[in-house]
């Protein structure tokens, strides 16, 4: 059966704000294009830019029912739509947690994601303003599919995704703030379309644009076919998906049945 995703690229400012009032334009931008859900890049709730302290990022930050995310359920509700969003959640110190939800069209939330993997590496640390996630969140149940929520540097972490794809996900979401440098989109592009194929699952990837970011927002169907690369526009694409492809895809080229569960194993 098909359904239409939102992919949302946008280059969010230091102004939480501006931020929120251009997420609720494209959540009505979204539905009225008939979308099921629309998905929108990590940090979505603010940028942090490097000279920002660890308590400057946390005195913005909000608890999950808090006036960004209530907002941003209320645009839920109005519009009928599915809506991933990401916060910096309040934690129990100066440090805050990268945060990706799933809001229903009833306007609740359904599922709540905190980063596992933070983005320690080729000269960032993110935690020294980030604390860790401590589990895996199941996939939820969308009108657009089985979604499994991972953030931007657990891409190049296979196994988050896989765990997600055995425990029923076909659609997997990765909003993402992927930073620019030697070699970094090529890495994007390379690691978007693997966890699709190797999965047999849709991936969509929004992502930040400007700022230090690369953009080429992405869905990637389940043979590795790319529906939606946004380049470096910012705005929304509404893509169509279909359950069926994952099926066919699955039968035809069947990674999961071919596992050697027999000789390793993977905790779920």
């Amino acid at each position: 059966m098909k359904k239409k995703i939102a992919l949302v690229q946008m280059r969010s400012s230091q102004n939480k704000q501006e931020n929120l009032l251009k997420s609720i334009d494209a959540i009505s931008e979204a539905a009225a294009g008939a979308a099921e859900l629309v998905c929108f890049p990590e940090f979505q709730m603010a940028f942090s830019p490097a000279s920002q302290r660890a308590k400057e990022l946390a005195s913005i930050a909000e608890p999950i029912d808090g006036e960004f995310v209530t907002a941003l359920l209320r645009a839920a509700k109005k519009n009928r739509i599915g809506v991933v969003a990401a916060i910096y959640e309040k934690g129990g110190s100066s440090k805050v947690y990268d945060t990706a939800l799933v809001l229903s069209p009833a306007g609740t939330v359904s599922s709540v994601y905190r980063k596992l993997h933070l983005y320690d590496a080729l000269g960032f640390k993110e935690s020294a303003k980030l604390a860790r996630g401590k589990k895996i969140q199941g996939p939820v149940r969308t009108k657009a599919g089985n979604v499994g929520l991972l953030i931007c540097y657990d891409l190049r972490f296979p196994e988050l995704s896989r765990i997600l794809t055995l425990k029923g996900a076909n659609v997997l979401v990765a909003p993402s703030a992927w930073v620019q440098g030697e070699m970094k989109e090529e890495h994007w592009l390379t690691m978007v379309r693997a966890r699709a194929i190797e999965n047999g699952s849709y991936l969509v990837a929004p992502d930040q644009v400007g700022n230090i970011y690369c953009g080429r927002s992405m869905v990637v169907d389940p043979f590795g076919v790319v529906l939606a690369d946004m380049g470096q526009r910012e705005g929304i694409e509404i893509v169509d998906i279909d359950s069926k492809r994952t099926l066919e895809v699955r039968k035809s080229l069947p990674l999961l049945k071919n596992r050697r569960d027999d000789v390793y194993t993977l905790s779920t």
